[in-house]
């Protein structure tokens, strides 16, 4: 492609200047179009697990095209739910259920996720994993305005801002579909509502309390007091 890759343009010092918000916000939606004919559109599914910047190629007109298809799965049934072992992926795109079934079913909601994570990193202009955290004044500006955001894009950082952080709930059940994503690039921003607040802790001890009932539900006698011993030497070695 003969402008690279997405990556080169917004990790840049000043990554609006070269692109401005409008064409990113265009290659947003084609990145989004794409992802949608993979999720609903082919004949046989197919779930990327790896988009991010570096995946998104730019044609001569920055029509964004999906690269690298190396980790990609084919989803035979209806529902998407795929089956799978090990995580795959990207630190800091993977879906947090891709790297633990506690936190629901591996679906075509994983490249959501990712999608949402990249959405975020298109906005801020920087990696949203980063081992070093930065303390200059820059980063204790208030609002958009170390994302270069002027007044007249404002309402375009904080449409892809909002339906980013929707992508990336912890729960796959309370994310949008890839479709669902689409309409809402449709819609003003006043028509979004703001997503929950995530609560990383409470989320998981639900999840792991629902496992728990699941399993003593379905489990012979044998296999519950089995079950029932791992419990207790959970909460021991969490007391501890």
């Amino acid at each position: 492609m003969p402008n690279g890759s997405l990556d080169k343009y917004i990790y840049l010092e000043n990554p609006k200047e070269i692109l401005g918000w409008d064409k990113l916000y265009r290659i947003a939606i084609g990145i989004a179009r794409g992802l949608e004919y993979l999720h609903h559109s082919c004949n046989t599914r197919i779930v990327h697990f790896d988009i991010k910047p570096q995946n998104i190629l730019l044609d001569k007109d920055f029509c964004p095209k999906i690269a690298d298809f190396g980790l990609a799965k084919l989803c035979h049934t209806k529902e998407s739910k795929l089956s799978m072992t090990g995580a795959r992926g990207t630190i800091g795109f993977i879906a947090p259920e891709v790297h633990s079934r506690t936190f629901g079913v591996v679906s075509t909601k994983s490249d959501v996720y990712s999608y949402g994570m990249m959405l975020l990193e298109m906005v801020g202009g920087r990696k949203n994993v980063n081992s070093v955290a930065q303390k200059s004044s820059e980063n204790r500006d208030d609002g958009l305005q170390v994302c270069e955001v002027s007044s007249e894009n404002e309402g375009i950082a904080k449409k892809m801002s909002v339906i980013g952080l929707w992508c990336i709930q912890i729960l796959p059940t309370h994310r949008p579909t890839i479709t669902k994503v689409l309409e809402m690039f449709e819609r003003g921003l006043d028509e979004m509502g703001m997503p929950p607040r995530q609560n990383f802790g409470q989320i998981l001890e639900d999840q792991s309390c629902n496992l728990s009932a699941e399993s003593m539900s379905t489990s012979s006698g044998t296999e519950r007091h089995v079950f029932s011993e791992m419990l207790k030497m959970k909460e021991m070695d969490d007391v501890n």
